[in-house]
Formats: structure tokens, C-alpha cells, sequence
């Protein structure tokens, strides 16, 4: 368990009621990236959905966007390649200041995937990690011995040792949206969700499995919010 960090103030919980468009969601992690590193707001987690779109990372191969007029892209300014967002995914933004986390990338990263893992747990899926492939993974023996698919991606970006941008958990998206692109530049494995796993789960089963691993995740304890940005 990650040691609990009593001298940061427990982060901001935000859920959107409705889908973010994805440029709104930008501007305002940008907005708030600035004042957590000038010390005038406290660390975020935003939880959301966007409408149906493409967002491309800083290391996107046009070869990967196979349908470009499909849905609306967007170059994100993370890291990764082309993935998708849309309704029945749990996209959670972490505004979270690495100052006071020990400044380790690597050790964030790990929290993120292990975050995500846990939650996954809950539903009595076991994921795991590829060192050479961002994003958790499930195997699917009953597709073919070595068959995995994806069913979260991790997708970061830091500035001045505060994070963005964050995580997308498939929990029951339109699957064959992902078609449009090469997931994540990973052409030999397949994508897939909660719901796709036979597992009558919604996003608010989900957010709840989120929420109970966050502390031991990431050391601060989640406190109730409902506040929606403007």
C-alpha cells in the first residue's frame, strides 16, 4: 500500500453529469494545471465522458487514424498514439501535484496502472500490465490461448511536475468505434469492457470500484464532491 501522504490536502473530486466536449475538458485542465503549479488551487480528479471522438497523442502515426471523418479528432498534447472516447467510458482526469509526490514519473505511472488494476479486482477481473505497452491488459482464453485485449488506456502528461490528462476504462462503450484507428498503434491485440466481459456493470459500479482504491493507490483518501466545472 502506497504510504498515506498526510501533509497534501485531499484532491478535488469533479463528475460531469452530462458528456465534456473534448476541447472544454482541455481548457480546463490547462486552467487548472496553472493553478495548482502557482498554488492557488488544490489537486483534481475529474471524472467524464466525451462524446464519440479521436484524440491523437504526441507520438500518433496518421497510418493508425483508418477512418479520419468518422469522428471529430483532436491532437491532445499527451502521450501515446490515436484511441478513442465515447460515451460508456469512464475517463478520469488526475490533476495531481508530483511536487508533493516525490517527483518520480515512473512511480505514477505504477499508481495509475495499479489504481486501475485494483478497481478491476472488484469485479473479480484480473488485469495486467506489458512493460513495452502503455494501458492494462486482460487475457481472453476463450478467444484463443494467447489472446488479450485491451480494456484501459493510460495516456499522461506532466507540466512543471503536475499531471494531466489521465486514464479511459472501457466499461460499455460502442466497441466497434475503436475500428476507426489502430488502438493506441497496437495492431495484433483487440479491445475490449466490462460490459464485453459478460459483466452487468455501469459507470456508476465502476466509479464506486475506483473510488474505494484511490487512497491506496495514490496515498490521499477521497472526499465527496459533485461539483461540475463550468
Amino acid at each position: 500500500m502506497v504510504e498515506k501522504l498526510k501533509s497534501i490536502e485531499k484532491p478535488e473530486f469533479l463528475f460531469a453529469d452530462r458528456p465534456v466536449d473534448y476541447a472544454e475538458a482541455l481548457a480546463f485542465m490547462e486552467a487548472r494545471v496553472d493553478d495548482i503549479i502557482a498554488h492557488r488551487a488544490r489537486e483534481c480528479v475529474w471524472f467524464l465522458e466525451h462524446p464519440p471522438i479521436y484524440t491523437a497523442g504526441k507520438r500518433a502515426d496518421n497510418a493508425n487514424l483508418l477512418t479520419p471523418n468518422r469522428f471529430p479528432v483532436y491532437a491532445s498534447g499527451r502521450g501515446g498514439d490515436y484511441t478513442y472516447h465515447g460515451p460508456g467510458q469512464r475517463v478520469v482526469y488526475l490533476m495531481l501535484d508530483l511536487r508533493q509526490r516525490g517527483r518520480d514519473l515512473r512511480k505514477f505511472v505504477t499508481q495509475v496502472e495499479a489504481w486501475i488494476i485494483s478497481a478491476l479486482a472488484e469485479f473479480n477481473v484480473q488485469a495486467h500490465i506489458h512493460d513495452a505497452q502503455v494501458g492494462v491488459w486482460v487475457p481472453r482464453p476463450e478467444l484463443g490461448a494467447q489472446r488479450e485485449d485491451k480494456i484501459a488506456a493510460i495516456g499522461l502528461r506532466v507540466r512543471r511536475w503536475v499531471s494531466f490528462h489521465g486514464l479511459a476504462l472501457n466499461v460499455e462503450p460502442n466497441l466497434e468505434h475503436f475500428s476507426g484507428i489502430v488502438p493506441c498503434g497496437i495492431a495484433d491485440k483487440g479491445v475490449t469492457s466490462l460490459v464485453d466481459l459478460g459483466l452487468p456493470v455501469g459507470l456508476d459500479d465502476a466509479d464506486q470500484a475506483l473510488l474505494k482504491n484511490f487512497e491506496a493507490a495514490f496515498g490521499t483518501a477521497f472526499e465527496t464532491a459533485t461539483q461540475i466545472p463550468e
